[in-house]
């Protein structure tokens, strides 16, 4: 079975076996959003909980 390709450029798997993400909606429409937002949007987060039963099923983990 092949794993999600689209999956695999978005997560990443840490040396403690979670896993990391980006945060969304820093793409575009900067403009209106605050250097705090976008400074907090910059760093990357984990998986929650409740997502990471379906992320490893992409990911075949």
């Amino acid at each position: 079975m092949k794993t999600n390709a689209s999956a695999k450029k978005r997560f990443v798997l840490t040396g403690s076996g979670k896993i990391k993400r980006r945060h969304a909606f820093k793409r575009h429409i900067l403009t209106k959003k605050t250097t705090k937002q976008k400074r907090a949007l910059t760093h990357t987060g984990l998986i929650s909980r409740v997502d990471l039963k379906e992320v490893k099923l992409l990911l075949h983990i």
